[in-house]
C-alpha cells in the first residue's frame, strides 16, 4: 500500500443539527442528489437485505443505518468523481461480494486493517475512507476516518456516513 502523501488537506466536517435526524436527512438527500444528477452519477440496482446480511457476516460487523440504506438503494455508486465502494456482484465473480467487502477483507489480510473498520472509499491519496464500528453512537452510526497504514493514527473526517457522504458529494457536484 502506498505511503500517505505530505500536506494532505481534508475539509470534510459535519454540518447541521446533531443526532439521528441529521443522518436520516443526509442519506435521503444524498439519494435525491444522485438521482437528480443522473448525467454525472452512476449506480447499480441496489442490494437486497439478504445480500447486505451476507456482507455484514463476511465482515463480522453490521453496517450503520446510513450506509446500509445507500447500499440498499444503489449497491455501489459514484457522482461527480466521488466513488463509493458499496456492495455488489458481477457475472465474472459469481457470488463473491465485491466493493466494501472485498476491499475490507483484502486490507485486513494484507495490510493489518483492524477488524472493526469497514472500507467505503479510496481517498485518492494512498489511503482509504473507513467507518469505525467500535465507536457506534446512540443511533447506530459510525464515525468516518481516513486510514493509511496500521502504524498510523486514524484521521477523523465525519461523525456519520450519511452526513459525510452528502457533504462530499454536494461539493463535487458544485465544482
Amino acid at each position: 500500500m502506498p505511503t500517505k502523501p505530505i500536506n494532505r488537506e481534508r475539509q470534510w466536517s459535519r454540518t447541521g443539527r446533531s443526532g439521528r435526524r441529521v443522518s436520516l436527512e443526509a442519506r435521503e438527500r444524498l439519494i435525491e442528489l444522485i438521482r437528480a444528477h443522473a448525467g454525472m452519477a452512476n449506480h447499480a440496482d441496489g442490494e437486497s437485505d439478504a445480500s447486505i446480511g451476507a456482507a455484514e457476516r463476511a465482515l463480522g460487523v453490521a453496517f450503520p443505518p446510513s450506509y446500509r440504506r445507500l447500499v440498499e438503494e444503489f449497491g455501489t455508486w459514484d457522482i461527480a468523481g466521488e466513488e463509493f465502494l458499496g456492495v455488489y456482484r458481477t457475472l465474472a465473480h459469481g457470488t463473491e461480494l465485491l466493493g466494501s467487502v472485498k476491499e475490507t477483507l483484502d486490507l485486513r489480510r494484507d495490510h493489518g486493517l483492524l477488524a472493526e473498520l469497514i472500507v467505503v472509499m479510496f481517498d485518492g491519496m494512498g489511503g482509504v475512507i473507513v467507518l469505525d464500528s467500535s465507536k457506534v453512537d446512540r443511533f447506530g452510526e459510525y464515525p468516518v476516518f481516513a486510514w493509511f497504514h496500521v502504524d498510523e493514527p486514524l484521521e477523523k473526517l465525519g461523525e456519520d456516513f450519511g452526513s459525510f457522504a452528502l457533504e462530499l458529494c454536494e461539493k463535487a457536484v458544485r465544482q
